[in-house]
C-alpha cells in the first residue's frame, strides 16, 4: 500500500483493524444551556452520582488493571472536596457544565505536570471522570460505537473504553494520547488494535468512512479503495493464523534456536490479574507493583494486609520465583501520611527507596510482610530507584532487624534475596559496586533518564528510545556483569515485551525477560527463530 496515503501516530496496542469510522464528541469542547444556580447546582449532584453508578457497574465485571483504575475514580468521586470549586462557581452564575470542567481541568493540569510517570497517567483518570460527568450534563453519557467500528477521539477514558463491548472487532485512533497511558495498557491486555497522536481532522465520521488501522505501524487508512481492503484483509488473516501459531509456544519453555534457555517472566500491577493465567505459562513473576496497596482506600496497608496479598501471589506461583519490587511512589502527587508535598522535580526527588529509606516505619511493615510472605515460596525483594550502594545496606539492615523481631516471636519468616532495580544511569554504568543478589534492569526508566525525555510528552517521544545505543550500551554492560559475577539479570520494562527490542536484547546477553501476560505466547515464538537463519 502505498505510504503516503496513510496517517501516521503511535503505536498502542498491536493489531490490525477495519470498520466504520465512529467519532466521539468531546465532552470537554461541548457546552448546555445555563438554567438557574439552584437548578445546575441539583444538575451536577446527580450527573456526580450518575457517574458513580456507572463505575461501578464496570466493577462488577472488571479484572486486572483496571480494578484498580475504577476504584481510583469511585473515590475520587465520593470525595466531596473534589467539586466544592465547581459548586461555588455555581453558585456565581456559572453553567454547571462549565463549573464543573474549570475545577476539573485544573486538577488534570496539576497531575498531567507531574515528573513521575505513573502519577502523570493518573491525569487521565482525572480526565475521564470529568468527561463522564460532563457526558451526563450535557445528554451524550450513553453514546457507544456499532459492532466492530474504529473510534476516533481526541483521548479515550479508561471508563469508557472498559464500558463498550469488543467482542466484535474493532479499533481506537486518538488524536491525543500516550503508548503509557491507563486505556493503551487496557487495549493491549484485551487484543484491542490503538494508535495515538494520529492528526487526524475532526469532522471525518460525518462521511460513514471506512477506516483501516494498523496497530502494528501505529498508522490509519481512511476511506480506504477496494484494493487497499483486500489487501488489508490479507494481512489480517496471515496475522489471525500467526497469532495461532503464537499461542502454541505459550506452555513451552523459551528456547532460541541454538537450544540456549532463555527465562520469560511476567510483570503483575495487582493480583486479580492472576485469577484467569495458568502459572505454568511462565517462569515466574519478574515484576510485582505493590503500589496498589497504598491506593483507593483510607489510610495505609498494614503488615497483615499486606501479607496476604504477598502470600496469595507466592501461592499461585507454585514455587516459581516471585520478585515483589518495594514502594515506588513519588512525591508529586501525595500518598497521605506518607510523601511529601511541592518538590520542584519531583521525578528526580523522593521516590522509590529514597521514600522508603525515609519513612522507615512504613517501610518496615512493607518488610516484615514480605519476609512473612517469603516463608511460602521463592520471594524475591526488589528495590526501585537504587542510586548509591548505601541505599541496599540501609534496607538489608532494616530488613534483617525486621527477621530478627518475627524469629523471636516465632512468627514464619525467611529472608528474601535482596536486589536492585537498575534504572539510574549511575547504578548501571557502576554496577559492579553493588552488593545486590540480583538484577533488574527497569528499562523504561533507563531509557527516560539516558535519553532525558519522557515517553508520554508527544514532543520529545521521538528522542525516548530504546534502541538508543547509549541505553542498549548500559544494558549490554549490565548483563555482562551478571554473567561474570554469577548474579540473576532480568529486564522488567516495557522492552521485555516488545517483538522489535527482543532481539536486540538478546543479542547483549540478556536471559531473562519479564513483559506483560498477553506478550508471552509472541515473545516465546520470537525467541525460538533466534539469531534468524539457525536451524
Amino acid at each position: 500500500m502505498p505510504t503516503d496515503i496513510w496517517h501516521s501516530g503511535r503505536a498502542a496496542a498491536p493489531g490490525l483493524a477495519i470498520g466504520p469510522l465512529f467519532e466521539l464528541p468531546d465532552a470537554a469542547t461541548a457546552h448546555r444551556q445555563r438554567g438557574a444556580p439552584s437548578a445546575e447546582a441539583e444538575d451536577l449532584r446527580a450527573a456526580i452520582e450518575q457517574a458513580i453508578a456507572d463505575i461501578a457497574a464496570l466493577q462488577e465485571i472488571a479484572d486486572g488493571e483496571a480494578v484498580d483504575i475504577l476504584e481510583f475514580q469511585v473515590a475520587m468521586l465520593s470525595d466531596e472536596a473534589l467539586a466544592e470549586g465547581a459548586f461555588a462557581e455555581i453558585d456565581t452564575g456559572t453553567a454547571a457544565d462549565i463549573a464543573w470542567r474549570q475545577a476539573l481541568d485544573a486538577q488534570v493540569a496539576d497531575y498531567s505536570a507531574a515528573e513521575d510517570e505513573y502519577f502523570r497517567a493518573r491525569a487521565a483518570d482525572l480526565a475521564d471522570i470529568r468527561d463522564r460527568v460532563l457526558g451526563h450534563l450535557l445528554g451524550i453519557a450513553d453514546l457507544s460505537p456499532p459492532p466492530g467500528a474504529i473510534v476516533l477521539a481526541r483521548d479515550l477514558p479508561p471508563s469508557r473504553f472498559l464500558s463498550w463491548d469488543w467482542s466484535k472487532g474493532g479499533g481506537v485512533a486518538l488524536t491525543g494520547g500516550s503508548p503509557t497511558s491507563h486505556v493503551a495498557m487496557l487495549a493491549r491486555a484485551r487484543g484491542v488494535p490503538m494508535v495515538v497522536g494520529l492528526a487526524l481532522p475532526a469532522g471525518l465520521a460525518g462521511e460513514s468512512q471506512i477506516v483501516l488501522l494498523d496497530g502494528e505501524a501505529g498508522r490509519v487508512r481512511v476511506a480506504p479503495d477496494t484494493t487497499e481492503i483486500a489487501e488489508f484483509e490479507r494481512r489480517r488473516s496471515e496475522a489471525r493464523e500467526q497469532a495461532a501459531q503464537w499461542q502454541e509456544y505459550l506452555l513451552r519453555p523459551a528456547v532460541t534456536a541454538r537450544g540456549e534457555r532463555v527465562l520469560t517472566q511476567i510483570n503483575v500491577a495487582e493480583p486479580a490479574e492472576l485469577d484467569d493465567l495458568d502459572p505454568r505459562i511462565c517462569d515466574g513473576i519478574g515484576l510485582v507493583r505493590t503500589e496498589f496497596l497504598f491506593h483507593g482506600q483510607t489510610g495505609l496497608p498494614d503488615e497483615d494486609q499486606q501479607y496476604a496479598v504477598y502470600r496469595r501471589i507466592v501461592a499461585w506461583a507454585a514455587g516459581r520465583p516471585v520478585t515483589i519490587r518495594t514502594l515506588d511512589a513519588g512525591g508529586d502527587k501525595p500518598i497521605p501520611g506518607l510523601t511529601q508535598d511541592a518538590e520542584s522535580n519531583p521525578f528526580l526527588g523522593l521516590r522509590g527507596i529514597r521514600l522508603s529509606l525515609a519513612h522507615p516505619d512504613v517501610f518496615r511493615k512493607q518488610l516484615r510482610a514480605l519476609a512473612r510472605a517469603a516463608a511460602a515460596g521463592p520471594l524475591k525483594i526488589m528495590l526501585p530507584m537504587v542510586t548509591v550502594p548505601e541505599e541496599i545496606a540501609a534496607a538489608a539492615e532494616l530488613l534483617r532487624g525486621e527477621i530478627a523481631v518475627l524469629e523471636k516471636d516465632g512468627i514464619a519468616c525467611r529472608m528474601p534475596e535482596l536486589g536492585i532495580m537498575v534504572e539510574v544511569p549511575a547504578a548501571a554504568l557502576a554496577v559492579e559496586r553493588y552488593p545486590a543478589a540480583f538484577f533488574s534492569i527497569g528499562s523504561n526508566d533507563l531509557t527516560q533518564y539516558v535519553t532525558a525525555a519522557a515517553r508520554d510528552i508527544a514532543s520529545v517521544a521521538g528522542l525516548n528510545d530504546t534502541t538508543n545505543p547509549a541505553v542498549l550500551a548500559l544494558i549490554e554492560r549490565v548483563a555482562r556483569f551478571g554473567r561474570e559475577s554469577g548474579r540473576d539479570v532480568s529486564l522488567c520494562g516495557d522492552a521485555g515485551g516488545d517483538p522489535r527490542l527482543i532481539p536486540l536484547l538478546l543479542e547483549r546477553g540478556v536471559r531473562n525477560l519479564s513483559m506483560a501476560p498477553a506478550m508471552l505466547a509472541r515473545a516465546k515464538a520470537l525467541i525460538a527463530q533466534w539469531p534468524e537463519g539457525v536451524a
